[in-house]
């Protein structure tokens, strides 16, 4: 009866052993094969809730986000772009324009930074995110006439061009903008603007800061190529957060992390290793791409460089010139965590 019953527990053990292995996920897969991700994958395409390349075969795309243009815009240049493309292994580069606190809305120029971005990435075969960064303002219809503008300017300019990847609304926000009266709303505005120019791939920001895709699960908006944002911060949410994620796929919504940091949700607390690495993986196993947070030496952990470094705003990056946020990330990256 012991024996019978130790060779139980030792199955029961053997198994448990397995399905903790299989649900971490495998490293990322580096591809050797001469290519810029632009090369590799060409215009891209939603299959259901999958990212697509052109020939159709189901991808993910992992890469950094800037911090915002209008303070730490030094780091969004063809030299850090290229640096993160080679060295990093990065398929893609966000580029936040902040919207207020003098952002776009009060110096319009920005957009020629989020032009010169565009421009490195089609130079080096690089996908960009052209992010829209609501965020202190909360409802994306603040400034949706602004918004209006700025795209209607870089879908007109960048018409079929198939490195660009629009996400219109970052982080609505506040108990009082909601998904069925503001975001959908300004989605609904927004995206035609868009659409007499290309069929690229649009990304639609969600309540609580992009962190509920309840309401857009019940009621998605109409059309193709459509995505919704979602975020984490590995030492602010977890389990419950991954969980919902994989309702919301099953349910038939394509989600787009355009925003994680190793953090917590404000950015400090410290690195959260195992609790990324967690995340890396539930993101691989869903095919979820994904943009990190982010390039820049204000001092805030979930930056990846050191603060105030004079060195750091052409790439060429040293271990020794990054925080361990940019340490942990590189090493995803690049397949070796």
């Amino acid at each position: 009866m012991k024996k019978n019953l130790f060779r139980a527990v030792e199955a029961a053990f053997v198994l448990a052993a397995i399905f903790s292995l299989a649900s971490c996920g495998a490293k990322r897969k580096i591809l050797n094969d001469g290519k810029t991700p632009v090369e590799r994958y060409g215009a891209l395409h939603l299959d259901g809730t999958k990212v697509c390349a052109e020939d159709g075969k189901g991808i993910q795309l992992c890469g950094m986000s800037s911090h915002g243009l209008h303070w730490y815009g030094k780091y969004a240049n063809r030299d850090v772009m290229k640096w993160l493309r080679d060295d990093w292994n990065c398929d893609l580069w966000r580029s936040a324009m902040y919207i207020g606190g003098g952002g776009y809305a009060q110096t319009p120029a920005l957009a020629n930074k989020m032009i010169e971005s565009i421009d490195a990435a089609i130079e080096l075969g690089m996908y960009i995110i052209v992010d829209w960064h609501v965020l202190p303002e909360r409802d994306p219809l603040l400034y949706a006439d602004r918004a209006a503008d700025f795209f209607e300017r870089i879908a007109s300019t960048y018409a079929d061009c198939p490195n660009i990847i629009y996400e219109i609304c970052n982080e609505p926000n506040g108990a009082d903008v909601t998904w069925e009266g503001n975001i959908k709303p300004y989605a609904e505005r927004i995206i035609p603007i868009i659409r007499k120019y290309c069929d690229n791939i649009i990304v639609v920001g969600t309540p609580n800061w992009s962190g509920d895709l309840t309401d857009a699960m019940k009621s998605p908006l109409d059309g193709k190529n459509i995505m919704y944002t979602m975020h984490f911060y590995a030492g602010s949410q977890g389990k419950a957060r991954r969980d919902h994620i994989e309702s919301a796929i099953k349910s038939g919504l394509p989600v787009f992390m355009t925003e994680w940091g190793t953090t917590k949700e404000s950015g400090d607390g410290g690195v959260f290793e195992k609790e990324t690495l967690e995340w890396i993986r539930f993101m691989e196993k869903n095919k979820i791409c994904w943009a990190n947070w982010s390039v820049n030496n204000k001092g805030e952990d979930s930056g990846v460089l050191k603060f105030n470094k004079d060195n750091s705003a052409k790439g060429g990056w040293e271990e020794s010139d990054l925080q361990p946020s940019g340490i942990l990330v590189r090493q995803i990256l690049r397949g070796e965590k």
